[in-house]
C-alpha cells in the first residue's frame, strides 16, 4: 500500500459552505430542485457534531503505522507501512501544518465546522505528532530491526564494522562520496546555506583553525541528494545474509576527513521540512503553465515548518538551528535513528527476500476479453466493469491503443491528472495524433507533486500534435474520462471510459479502483458535453445519466439522501452505503444526520478523513463508519441507495469534500442495474463484513480495530477479491 499523493489542496475551504460556487446551474434547467425538510429540533451545525479534519487525517496515519505491528503481514511489508507513515507525515507537515501555521502567523485563522481555532488544532497536532514520531522510532528500533536481524537482514552500526568492512566503507567514502560533497564552514563569508526541503544534513562542531585562520567552530554538511541512503556491503566481507550501512553512518565515521587539520567534536544529522504548497493566484495570471513553472522553483525553499534532529545533538546546537530556521521548541522533533526514514524503502531493492514480501499476483482478465478481436466489438455487446488492482488495467490501454490504429476512429479526448513515467496511455495518445486522429488532452497541471511531470507531459503531447488544454481556471480537473469517436456505418458512435482512479498504470497495481468501459450512447453524449465545457465556453449543458461537479453532483447527492429519508419516514426500509476516501463536506454530513434521525441505516466506508461523528444520541445512532487499511490503498468512491427496492449505485472520481464537490471538475456515473450494479453491491457488502482489516470510528473521534468474534471466520475484503478476480475468471 502506498500513500496517495493526493492528499488535500490548499484551496479547500475550511469554513462551512452551504451554497454552490458562482457557476451553480439554474435549477429548472439542469438539476432537480432539492426540497428541504423542516429544520430539525437539534442544531445539526453544532461544532460538537464534527471531528476536525486535520486530526482525523492524523488518525488515518496512525492506523497506517499500526500495520507495522501486525504480524499477519510479511516482515518487509510491515517495514513498508512504517515508511508510508513517515512519508504521509512529511506531506501532512508540508501542506496541512504549513497552511495552519500561515493562518496563525498572518492572523487569518479560519474556523471549520468543528469550531476549533487553527492555533488549537496546531497544539493538538503537535501533541499527537510528537507522541507518534517517538512511537515510530520505538517500533523501528525495538521491533522491526531486531526481527529483520533474525532474518539475517542487518543494518550495521559503526561499532559493529569489522576491520575489512571499515576499510571498504572508507574507500567508498573517498572514491564515491567525497568527490560530490560540499562541506560549508560557517563564518561571515559563508552564511548558513539555504537547505532544500527534506534533505539530509549534518551540523558539525569543530575545534581548531583552518588554513585561513578561521575558527567559527561550526559547519554544515549537506548529504549528496544523488547518493543512496542505504549501501549494501559486499557479501565476501560479511558473515552471510544481507548487510546494509546507512549513508549517515558513513558520513559520521569520516566527517573529520572533510576538515583536514581540525578536530570534529561532534556530527549530528538533521532534516528541515518546509511548506511545499504552491502559492499563486490562478485568477491573476495570464499563462497558468508559465506561472506554475516559476512557482515550482520555490517549492524546495518554502517556509520552515518542522525540524528533525538526532536526539544526541547538544542543546546549544539545536537552539542554533531553531533560531536559524525561525522555529520554536514545539516544531522540534528529536529522533532516535535516521531522520529520513522514507529513503529506507530502498531495502526492498537491496535484498532478495521474496518470502518476506507479499506473494506476487497477476491481475485477472474477464473471460469475454481473452479471445476477443476488438474492444469496440466487445463494448457494443455490453458494458465492461474492471476492478483494479485485482483485474488488469490493460483493457483500458488496449482500447486506446486500438483507437490509435483504427482508421474508423476520428477523435480521442481524455483527461490526465497523474500518468506516471513511460506511460502507455501517453504513448497511445501520441500514436493516435501521428495517425491523423483529432486528439485532445485536458491536463491538470496543478495535480499536487505531479505539476512538473504534467508540464513536461503537456509539452510532449503538443509536439506530437495533440491539442492540450489546462481545464478551467479555479477548478481542478479531477475527472477520469476518456472518449473515442468512431465512424460506424452511417453514424458516429462514442466509446467511453470512466474511472474512480488515475490513468497511471503504477497506481492501478496498488490502488483499488473501478473502471467502466461502455458504448452507451447517453453516457457518451454526457461525456461529450463535459469535454465541451472543459475545452470551450458556454452555458451549462444538461446531462442525462452522468452527474458532474461543480454542477449536479452535490445537489443530487443531497437529493438522494433526502429521498431515502422520506422512505424511512413512510415506514419503508431505507439504506445508504457510501465508500469514499474522505468525508468532510458539512452539508452532506448534516443531511446524513437528518437521514439517521429518520431511521435510515447508513454505512460509511471512509478510508481517511471523516468529520462526521457517529453514535451521537438523537443524531447519528444509525450511522456506522469504518476504515479499511490493507495491502492495497482503498481508493474507489461508490454510493448505494436502496430507494425502496429500486436501488441505485454510482461510482465517482470525487470524495465527499468541499474541494471535490464545489471546486473541482468531477464525474459520477451510474452502474448498469442488471449486471454491473449487483457485483458492486456485493463488493460493498464484503467491505462491511471485513473483520481483519477494518477499523471503526468511535463517537470521540478515535478508531478501534474490529475484532473477530468467537466462532467467526476471518474475512478480508481485499484478500477475497484478490482470490476471486486476480488471474481468474469472473
Amino acid at each position: 500500500m502506498v500513500a496517495e499523493q493526493v492528499p488535500a489542496a490548499v484551496e479547500e475551504p475550511t469554513a462551512e459552505q452551504d451554497t454552490l460556487p458562482a457557476v451553480e446551474p439554474e435549477k429548472d434547467t439542469v438539476v432537480e430542485e432539492v426540497v428541504e425538510e423542516p429544520v430539525p429540533s437539534i442544531d445539526l451545525s453544532s461544532p460538537e457534531l464534527y471531528i476536525n479534519r486535520h486530526l482525523s487525517h492524523l488518525h488515518f496515519n496512525i492506523r497506517v503505522l499500526e500495520q507495522a505491528l501486525d504480524e499477519r503481514y510479511p516482515l518487509l511489508e510491515r517495514l513498508q507501512f512504517l515508511l508510508i507513515f513517515s512519508s504521509n507525515l512529511d506531506e501532512f507537515f508540508e501542506i496541512k501544518v504549513a497552511e495552519l501555521q500561515r493562518q496563525v502567523r498572518f492572523g487569518r485563522e479560519k474556523v471549520g465546522p468543528d469550531g476549533l481555532q487553527p492555533h488549537e488544532v496546531l497544539r493538538r497536532i503537535r501533541e499527537m505528532c510528537h507522541e507518534q514520531t517517538k512511537r515510530q522510532y520505538e517500533i523501528l528500533n525495538d521491533t522491526l530491526i531486531p526481527q529483520l536481524q533474525t532474518e539475517n537482514i542487518r543494518f550495521l552500526r559503526r561499532r559493529e564494522w569489522t576491520k575489512a568492512q571499515r576499510e571498504w566503507i572508507r574507500e567508498y567514502f573517498f572514491n564515491t562520496l567525497m568527490p560530490v560533497m560540499t562541506p560549508i564552514g560557517l563564518d561571515p563569508a559563508h552564511p548558513f546555506p539555504r537547505l532544500v526541503n527534506k534533505s539530509l544534513n549534518f551540523i558539525v562542531a569543530l575545534e581548531g583553525k583552518d588554513a585561513f585562520g578561521r575558527d567559527s567552530g561550526m559547519a554544515i554538511i549537506p548529504a549528496p541528494r544523488s547518493m543512496p541512503r542505504l549501501i549494501r556491503l559486499p557479501d565476501e566481507l560479511c558473515r552471510g545474509g544481507d548487510n546494509l550501512v546507512f549513508l549517515s553512518s558513513v558520513i559520521h565515521a569520516f566527517a573529520d576527513e572533510l576538515f583536514p587539520g581540525m578536530e570534529v567534536l561532534g556530527c549530528y544529522q538533521f532534516r528541515l521540512t518546509r511548506n511545499a504548497d504552491l502559492d499563486f493566484d490562478s485568477e491573476e495570471v495570464d499563462d497558468l503553465a508559465r506561472a506554475l513553472k516559476g512557482e515550482l522553483q520555490h517549492r524546495q525553499f518554502g517556509q520552515a515548518v518542522r525540524l528533525e534532529v538526532a536526539d544526541n545533538c547538544p542543546e546549544d546546537m539545536i537552539a542554533f538551528l531553531l533560531k536559524e530556521f525561525g522555529l520554536g521548541e514545539t516544531e522540534l522533533y528529536k529522533v532516535n535513528g535516521p531522520v529520513n526514514l522514507t529513503r529506507m524503502g530502498a531495502v526492498r531493492e537491496l535484498v532478495n527476500r521474496s518470502e518476506l514480501s507479499y506473494a506476487s499476483f497477476s491481475p485477472g482478465l474477464p473471460k469475454r476479453l481473452r479471445d476477443r478481436k476488438s474492444m469496440f466489438e466487445t463494448l457494443r455487446q455490453r458494458d465492461l466493469l474492471l476492478q483494479h488492482p485485482f483485474e488488469s488495467f490493460t483493457p483500458v490501454v488496449d482500447l486506446l491503443r486500438e483507437a490509435a490504429r483504427d482508421p474508423k476512429v476520428l477523435a480521442v479526448k481524455q483527461t490526465l491528472y497523474r500518468t506516471g513515467n513511460n506511460s502507455e496511455i501517453v504513448a497511445a495518445l501520441i500514436e493516435a495524433a501521428r495517425n491523423g486522429k483529432e486528439v485532445t488532452a485536458v491536463i491538470e497541471i496543478r495535480a499536487r507533486f505531479d505539476e512538473e511531470n504534467n508540464l513536461k507531459l503537456a509539452s510532449l503531447l503538443q509536439e506530437a500534435g495533440v491539442v492540450v488544454v489546462y481545464g478551467v481556471v479555479g477548478y481542478k480537473t479531477h475527472a477520469k474520462i476518456m472518449m473515442i469517436v468512431r465512424q460506424e456505418d452511417n453514424e458516429l458512435r462514442r466509446y467511453v471510459h470512466l474511472g474512480t482512479g488515475n490513468y497511471h498504470q503504477g497506481t492501478a497495481r496498488v490502488y483499488t479502483d473501478y473502471s467502466l468501459l461502455t458504448a452507451d450512447q447517453e453516457v457518451g453524449e454526457d461525456v461529450h458535453k463535459i469535454f465541451q465545457q472543459l475545452t470551450g465556453m458556454g452555458k451549462i449543458l444538461r446531462l442525462s445519466k452522468v452527474l458532474n461537479a461543480p454542477f449536479s453532483l452535490h445537489p443530487k447527492m443531497v437529493e438522494f439522501i433526502l429521498r431515502e429519508m422520506r422512505h424511512a419516514q413512510a415506514g419503508k426500509d431505507a439504506h445508504i452505503i457510501i465508500k469514499v476516501n474522505s468525508m468532510t463536506e458539512p452539508r452532506l454530513i448534516r443531511t446524513l444526520y437528518r437521514a439517521s434521525q429518520a431511521g435510515v441505516k447508513i454505512d460509511l466506508i471512509v478510508r481517511g478523513m471523516c468529520s462526521l461523528r457517529p453514535g451521537v444520541p438523537g443524531v447519528s445512532e444509525n450511522i456506522r463508519v469504518r476504515s479499511i487499511i490493507g495491502r492495497f490503498l482503498e481508493h474507489s468512491r461508490v454510493c448505494y441507495f436502496l430507494n425502496d427496492g429500486a436501488s441505485e449505485i454510482y461510482a465517482a472520481s470525487a470524495d465527499w469534500m468541499e474541494r471535490n464537490m464545489l471546486y473541482r471538475v468531477e464525474t459520477c456515473f451510474p452502474m448498469e442495474p442488471l449486471r454491473v450494479a449487483p457485483r458492486v453491491k456485493k463488493d460493498l457488502d464484503l467491505y462491511l463484513e471485513d473483520n481483519t482489516q477494518a477499523w471503526e470510528l468511535q463517537q470521540d473521534g478515535s478508531y478501534v480495530r474490529v475484532q473477530m468474534q468467537e466462532g467467526e471466520e476471518p474475512i478480508s475484503a481485499q484478500q477475497i477479491l484478490l482470490e476471486r478476480l486476480a488471474a481468474a475468471a469472473n
